[in-house]
């Protein structure tokens, strides 16, 4: 029998799996488990309320803002925002998680305003998702968080869903006197310190059975004249009126106690 040489020994081992050899890889599965997807409702208000991240997010957005001159977006501002959509949603007797879901629109609507002011609601709902996928939230809700903050701006948004048309009314609303940063708004030229400084006072009320949302100012108008007041904000009132439509109610504007709208 001809001597094998040391060539053909290794090609003869390999075919019999013998120590040494080389042993062919195990195809991989074709399907992988999928990974399941985290139930709705796991991400809640207070988780990012209390997010370090969110927290200094709104922190620079409301310093860059200051930079440029306007009024206050801070964590004041935030606070106002969430806890007045909350409470729309809950005195409308909509479902408990798109309360939740308005709060947390209502927390992250203006952390893109660390980018830049011009839309700075798409910023937000783009560093909100990244955010919301961080802390485990499915994709179906974190969708309707970003169209409601990516919509929540009266350039170009408007009311698409239930959270959504709760941020509108919350924040377009927000209109008052401690939101303003100069040390003189009396005698500034500037309308928007004039008008948010000219407002003491600033409820929403919410008349479910007439499905009625009313917003109610009082305004000093030896700060502010009401012509003011419409003069930028009347874009944001027929805003806050087609949200209102949205969730199947009318909007009323009632300032020092004349109904206007």
């Amino acid at each position: 029998m001809a001597e094998r040489t040391p060539a053909q020994a290794a090609q003869n081992n390999k075919r019999n799996g013998r120590p040494g050899t080389v042993r062919p890889r195990r195809r991989a599965s074709a399907k992988r488990a999928a990974k399941p997807a985290p139930e709705a409702g796991t991400v809640r208000f207070e988780h990012i309320r209390k997010d370090p991240e969110v927290l200094e997010l709104i922190e620079g957005a409301d310093l860059a803002l200051a930079a440029i001159g306007f009024t206050d977006h801070g964590i004041r501002h935030i606070a106002r925002v969430a806890n007045r959509a909350m409470n729309i949603c809950r005195d409308l007797g909509l479902p408990a998680r798109d309360r939740e879901l308005a709060g947390i629109a209502g927390y992250l609507h203006d952390i893109g305003n660390t980018v830049h002011r011009n839309r700075h609601a798409q910023s937000s709902a783009l560093m909100a998702q990244r955010i919301l996928s961080r802390m485990g939230m499915g994709p179906a809700e974190t969708a309707a968080i970003m169209a409601a903050i990516g919509n929540h701006d009266e350039g170009d948004g408007e009311a698409v869903n239930n959270p959504g048309a709760a941020l509108i009314l919350a924040d377009k609303s927000d209109v008052l006197r401690q939101r303003v940063r100069s040390s003189t708004p009396m005698l500034t030229r500037d309308i928007h310190d004039r008008v948010n400084y000219a407002a003491t006072d600033s409820k929403m009320d919410v008349d479910r059975p007439g499905r009625l949302i009313t917003l109610n100012l009082s305004i000093d108008t030896r700060v502010s004249p009401v012509m003011e007041y419409f003069e930028i904000f009347l874009g944001r009132m027929a805003m806050c009126r087609r949200a209102a439509n949205y969730l199947n109610c009318d909007f009323s504007l009632v300032i020092n106690g004349v109904r206007l709208l």
